[in-house]
């Protein structure tokens, strides 16, 4: 059996002494103005549509050596996920780009107003490893409409999938505008000591800390997308049978090591043991008997994220579940009961195949118990009742809300996406990924033939009178 030892890559790396005038080269390409035209930008993406497209089997065939991502989750969430983006920007770049015309005030005419949105210069994109090409690519669609020039960095724990990516970025995108730097922690703070004009982070909330302080020396604005314990609200009217193939679905894709994954449930407790028994039977259906010998379930990248994991099945009661297998990075989709409150299990985020259930008397104390803890990226919500659903979205926090589903929100480009409060800053996707990394210069334009006095001096009690009234 192919084990974790023997596919672990040595980390790739970039010579750190390369990074300074790469990214010079970068400020020079932008100060060219080489990226402003839209031509430029629709030929990017257009490439960048063609890497994923070309490139495909050998981006697939690095994720499986990975993670052991089954094929179809490694395109639809990965690959699909790029194209799409790329599809709905390329649709829109035209209207996105064009000056948006708003009101001016009656005491400032004759004038015109407008919004111009123009490119930041040198943006910073770093990817963590558990969808390491969308959460590289999926920015750098954004990036690239705004007029950018881009320095991607991913994560050398996908090592296979770091170097692919090396591989196909400048065979596919313009050198002299976007670069690709491999490497671990000291080559992400070389990369880091530079100057940019945006940073776009996606990963932990201890990494987002260093990177808001690199940033804050140079005052460089900063994207944050974290994650968070997102929990799963299940009424007492809730379709089980219905929930526990989402719930199942949303968290044991990609092995649980999703951001938005649902990480604890918080169910009536009339529906504790149906919900328990409706999981177990969809997690046979799923994953058959040995989920361990399914070709549709992925693993652990490496021993210190298993170990972790291992260590939190203690801190509750396994009904599901429960095997581990650390040279095979295999941890089977767990389900928990009466998980201790003030274990890493219930006040860290699990980020991997592991479910802790808690019973609930009704929805209001599922709220009580949600908004105690920080705000989460996602919260879901199964019910059939509209008040119950009008209730949680308005009494509780979270980056999104996702009802009598998991997951799908972040597919519709037209919804942003990201977090709030420690779950994160900034959201992206679709036209909001375009905005962040687009400066709103506002522009207003006077006309000269005719200049009305009533600002200028001297300020007699008329003038007063008539400002104070157009005020």
């Amino acid at each position: 059996m192919t084990t974790i030892e023997t596919t672990e890559k040595p980390a790739p790396a970039t010579d750190v002494s390369q990074i300074e005038g790469r990214v010079a080269g970068l400020r020079s390409s932008f100060e060219s103005g080489k990226t402003r035209p839209l031509a430029w930008r629709q030929g990017q993406l257009r490439a960048l549509a063609q890497l994923v497209s070309e490139g495909a089997d050998e981006i697939l065939d690095a994720l499986k050596q990975d993670l052991r991502k089954p094929a179809l989750e490694a395109w639809s969430a990965d690959i699909g996920f790029v194209k799409q983006d790329v599809k709905l920007t390329l649709k829109n770049l035209a209207k996105w780009t064009r000056p948006e015309r708003v009101a001016t005030p009656i005491h400032l005419r004759p004038a015109k107003s407008r919004i111009v949105r123009e490119p930041l210069g040198v943006v910073l994109i770093i990817a963590p490893w558990n969808y390491p090409v969308q959460l590289l690519l999926g920015p750098l669609v954004g990036a690239i409409a705004a007029g950018n020039c881009a320095v991607l960095k991913p994560s050398e724990i996908t090592a296979h999938t770091s170097g692919v990516l090396a591989k196909l970025v400048p065979r596919y995108l313009d050198p002299e505008c976007i670069a690709l730097f491999e490497g671990g922690v000291p080559e992400t703070q070389a990369i880091l000591a530079e100057h940019f004009d945006h940073i776009f982070y996606t990963g932990n909330g201890t990494v987002a800390r260093e990177v808001m302080a690199a940033a804050a020396r140079h005052l460089t604005p900063v994207t944050l997308e974290l994650g968070g314990k997102s929990p799963c609200i299940i009424d007492r009217d809730a379709d089980l049978e219905v929930a526990a193939r989402r719930i199942a679905w949303g968290k044991f894709m990609n092995a649980g090591q999703t951001c938005i994954a649902p990480d604890y449930v918080l169910v009536h407790q009339d529906r504790e043991v149906e919900l328990i028994d409706a999981l177990r039977r969809t997690l046979r259906e799923f994953y058959g008997e040995d989920p361990g010998r399914s070709p549709d379930y992925a693993r652990i990248p490496n021993l210190r994220h298993h170990r972790r994991l291992a260590a939190l099945l203690k801190d509750g009661e396994v009904v599901v579940g429960g095997q581990t297998d650390e040279a095979d990075g295999y941890i089977a989709p767990t389900v928990l009961r009466n998980p201790r409150p003030d274990s890493a299990l219930m006040t860290d985020e699990i980020f991997g195949p592991i479910l802790p259930v808690l019973a609930v008397p009704d929805v209001g104390a599922a709220i009580e118990y949600v908004n105690r803890r920080p705000k989460p990226l996602a919260l879901y919500l199964f019910s059939n009742d509209a008040k119950t659903e009008e209730q949680v979205v308005a009494t509780t926090s979270s980056g999104g809300v996702c009802v009598n589903s998991t997951l799908w929100h972040i597919a519709n480009p037209r919804l942003p996406f990201g977090g709030v409060g420690p779950s994160g800053m900034g959201a992206y996707h679709g036209r909001a990924t375009f905005e962040i990394f687009s400066h709103h210069k506002s522009v207003l334009t006077r006309g000269t033939r005719f200049d009305p006095r009533l600002m200028y001096p001297p300020y007699t009690r008329l003038k007063a009178a008539l400002i104070k009234r157009l005020a």
